[in-house]
């Protein structure tokens, strides 16, 4: 199989890390989705995460608690997050690298743009955790943001539903599915696909987003070699 992107930012969402505990981690769920990011390395793609925190807390569900300290407590969930995709990465024998949008130097490196490019170069996967490091941005931003920064050729936004809907498919069960759309489809119509910041800073910067369902992770090499799954943004 050969892929046809050459570099590619990830984002995982941390409930899919929780598989069907709900929450937490399930390290066998996260050594499955590892597996099929070791097929993707091997076949020569450069591939950086940016992982979600919901699994252990999210921000803005938090009540009366100050959104500024919640947004920070999210970030610290998506660090965690990174250090078990690091871990599971590791043991099945890919380099990995944890780089933080906030300092913790003692368990990861603070993100540096050139030092982040260098790794993939070199064929290790970097993680990306923390979000923006800026509270009132979600991790989809951090996405974009990150996948601008990297010159990434597109986003795979793994999820827990199988593409892009007119309406939610759990409560319409006449809910039509489409396989492409323009960033502007997704602005204007209110598509739920990721926040509005984080669909218009794909849009400005040309970056295409390709979303798919993660229940089966080998939906992330068939995504990888062309195969049309899901919707593609562009």
């Amino acid at each position: 199989m050969k892929p046809v992107y050459k570099r590619v930012l990830l984002k995982i969402s941390g409930e899919v890390l929780a598989g069907d505990k709900g929450s937490g981690i399930d390290f066998d769920k996260v050594l499955d989705i590892c597996r099929r990011v070791k097929e993707c390395v091997d076949m020569g793609v450069q591939i950086a995460i940016v992982v979600g925190g919901g699994n252990f807390w999210r921000g803005r569900s938090s009540g009366k608690m100050d959104r500024t300290r919640a947004d920070h407590m999210g970030m610290l969930a998506t660090s965690i997050n990174s250090l078990a995709l690091a871990d599971a990465l590791e043991q099945l024998g890919v380099t990995a690298r944890v780089q933080t949008a906030i300092e913790m130097r003692q368990i990861a490196e603070p993100y540096i743009r050139n030092k982040a490019v260098r790794h993939l170069e070199k064929g290790r996967v970097v993680i990306f955790g923390c979000g923006t490091g800026n509270p009132f941005f979600s991790t989809d931003t951090a996405a974009a943001l990150r996948a601008a920064e990297i010159g990434a050729d597109v986003i795979f936004k793994a999820t827990n539903v199988d593409g892009v809907y007119d309406s939610d498919p759990k409560l319409n069960p006449d809910a039509v599915k489409y396989d492409t759309l323009t960033h502007n489809d997704v602005l204007q119509r209110g598509l739920h696909v990721m926040d509005s910041t984080a669909a218009s800073l794909c849009m400005d910067n040309n970056i295409m987003i390709l979303v798919f369902n993660l229940d089966n992770p080998d939906n992330i090499v068939r995504a990888m070699t062309g195969e049309r799954i899901g919707t593609l943004i562009k």
